[in-house]
């Protein structure tokens, strides 16, 4: 412990001995040589601790020290990272960097909605079920489909300058080290942090959250600035977690939330990423259907389904000897998604998928708005998975709670309707008008969308019609999620028989369905999908092993109709993307780049070359 206290922090000098002059002590408690000190300070005029940036007082200006001599050659850490004692309020948050915004117009028309790449507001558009029904009859549950999708990003990647401005993020990485993380998961982890951290920009704000047995914050909330050392500390910080201990899953969420809940300046968009390879056993220490998850949800990360996200928790289970139960309720309750890293080689690229979409926020606190225009007409139930709806009384309005998109992102909600019979004299029947209401991330402004009406054509004579291909895909994907979460019941019961044959089923009515035999994409990738659940519901060693994890991701995925990272193992069969991991090949569930968008894909293939470019560089190395 002496040797602690008579140490300089930044050459590791011993200060009793007057090698640099008298020794300093900043208002944080970490002590340094004059020179050394001042020194740091000369790169950098900002009044703070060169270690963990706490704001310091009365810090020795260079020409106080332009006289005494230099410490010791011979310590060899230039910067080591010292683990700062935690204050007891976070407060200690850098200042968040205030872009100006374009001012822009806070209503658009159906005109400026347009559904291609870089558009400027948000796209309503609506499909029915048909094209037109006979005039003298009544039709219950008739389907419409509201597709909303966010703004573009012009096309360009991330690291461009981008026509839109995009909105700089508070980002919270929560990090197992516990005992079984030790060897090449905590390598393999420290590489994926690397790639965040570079991944970030000046206006980001990171925090570094570690944890075994307890929790610990590593590192401030801080401005990702190459110029003011944000990227060097947060780089320091993941090189020198070390594993060791059990897994305390809820204390590192409570600390998580409180550096997200004590902040004082706040960026517009906010997240936390939790990474465990084990099972908590400190907050919930029964595992299984008796097992309290929820308990792990820090109240104020709790999703309380108003449009608005605190701060969702994106999960990743990795390996499979994670608790996907746990990790899965996490990300359900929080508003996040849950992805399962089976191949551990693959954390880099599922980290940098999930970066990707945070990075390209578009809207925020988006609500759909739907209103019946017909007397008569009337909304009997909306399918719109995670996301919270609300019906009238009468069934004459409803509207959903979405939340956030990211650029190019797309949501399809669909409405069973009754419609009336039509007046003799009516050959139209207006269904309902549809509009929404959300922040723009790129201007900061309340902007409200007025959507396409839902119109269906009332002949005298019924004629036979074709089904939407849009709304026919979209039951398509809702009764194979549904069959999903009925394998995963009964897989979790033991009868996995059953749960094979659920699978199946629905498998084969995908395969038979008219969207399917035109060749749709997506029906072909969710097909393959539930071939890939069937072989991992099959026994309980199978599922215990990989299926839970593989279908909860799944579920997380359909719900919110956002990608998560799994793995197929299908082999020749799969046709997913496909990317290098260590020696082998894995690939992507192709169910999940149906949800893909752009900027997250960009992302992706960054990852990818980056570690192509590793794996290059090793033989080359191994030569030396």
């Amino acid at each position: 412990m002496e040797s602690n206290i008579s140490t300089c922090a930044i050459c590791n000098g011993d200060r009793r001995r007057g090698v640099g002059g008298s020794g300093f002590t900043a208002d944080c408690s970490h002590q340094f040589h004059f020179r050394c000190v001042s020194g740091s300070l000369g790169i950098s005029s900002r009044q703070a601790c060169p270690l963990c940036s706490a704001r310091c007082r009365d810090l020795p200006s260079s020409r106080s020290s332009k006289s005494m001599p230099p410490p010791p050659a011979s310590r060899v850490p230039a910067q080591p990272f010292f683990r700062p004692k935690e204050p007891r309020v976070f407060d200690d948050d850098d200042p968040v960097v205030r872009a100006p915004r374009p001012l822009g117009d806070r209503h658009h028309g159906m005109g400026s909605a347009s559904t291609s790449s870089g558009s400027i507001a948000v796209s309503l558009n609506t499909h029915c079920e048909y094209s037109s029904l006979p005039r003298d009859a009544t039709h219950e549950n008739f389907a419409v489909l509201v597709h909303a999708r966010a703004p573009g990003s012009g096309g360009m990647s991330i690291a461009d300058t981008p026509p839109r401005a995009r909105a700089p993020l508070d980002l919270v990485t929560v990090l197992d080290v516990s005992g079984s993380m030790v060897g090449s998961k905590l390598a393999l982890l420290k590489q994926a942090m690397g790639f965040v951290v570079d991944s970030l920009g000046p206006a980001d704000r990171l925090c570094v959250v570690s944890f075994s047995s307890g929790a610990s914050r590593l590192m401030r909330l801080t401005r990702m600035s190459e110029s003011d050392g944000g990227k060097a500390l947060a780089k320091r910080a993941v090189e020198s977690l070390a594993a060791g201990g059990g897994t305390n899953i809820g204390a590192a969420l409570r600390k998580a939330a409180k550096v997200l809940d004590d902040r004082l300046h706040r960026n517009a968009v906010a997240s936390v990423i939790l990474l465990s390879d084990g099972q908590d056993t400190y907050t919930v220490p029964r595992r299984g259907q008796d097992a309290d998850y929820d308990a792990l949800v820090p109240p104020s990360c709790a999703y309380t389904g108003d449009g608005y996200r605190s701060a969702p928790v994106h999960t990743f289970g990795f390996g499979t000897d994670h608790d996907a139960a746990a990790m899965h309720t996490i990300a359900e309750a929080t508003g996040g998604t849950f992805s399962f890293i089976e191949n551990e080689a693959d954390i880099q690229d599922a980290f940098a998928q999930c970066i990707g979409g945070l990075l390209s926020v578009a809207v925020q606190e988006l609500r759909v708005d739907v209103a019946c225009a017909n007397t008569g007409v009337q909304v009997r139930s909306v399918s719109s998975g995670c996301y919270r709806s609300r019906i009238d009384e009468d069934g004459r309005a409803a509207s959903i709670d979405v939340g956030e998109l990211y650029a190019d992102e797309e949501r399809r909600f669909l409405l069973l309707m009754d419609v009336p019979r039509a007046r003799v004299t009516s050959d139209v029947t207006h269904l309902m008008q549809v509009s929404c209401a959300y922040r723009d991330m790129a201007t900061g402004l309340a902007t409200n969308v007025d959507g396409e009406d839902a119109v269906v054509l009332r002949p005298s004579r019924s004629a036979s019609l074709e089904r939407s291909a849009e709304v026919d895909r979209e039951r398509v994907r809702l009764e194979a999620t549904d069959g999903i979460a009925a394998a995963r019941a009964a897989a979790e019961r033991g009868a996995h028989e059953e749960a094979v044959e659920i699978l199946r089923k629905r498998q084969r009515a995908v395969a038979r369905s008219a969207v399917a035999r035109a060749g749709d994409s997506m029906c072909v990738e969710l097909s393959r999908d539930l071939q890939e659940m069937r072989a991992r519901v099959a026994d309980r060693r199978r599922y215990e092993l990989s299926g839970r994890a593989y279908v909860l991701a799944g579920l997380s995925s359909h719900a919110q109709q956002r990608a998560t990272s799994r793995q197929m193992s299908c082999g020749g069969e799969t046709t997913g993307r496909r990317a290098e991991a260590g020696r082998g090949t894995t690939q992507i569930s192709t169910a999940s780049f149906s949800y893909m968008t752009p900027a997250m894909m960009d992302m992706l293939d960054r990852s990818r070359r980056s570690r192509e470019l590793r794996s290059k560089e090793r033989p080359r190395s191994a030569n030396y």
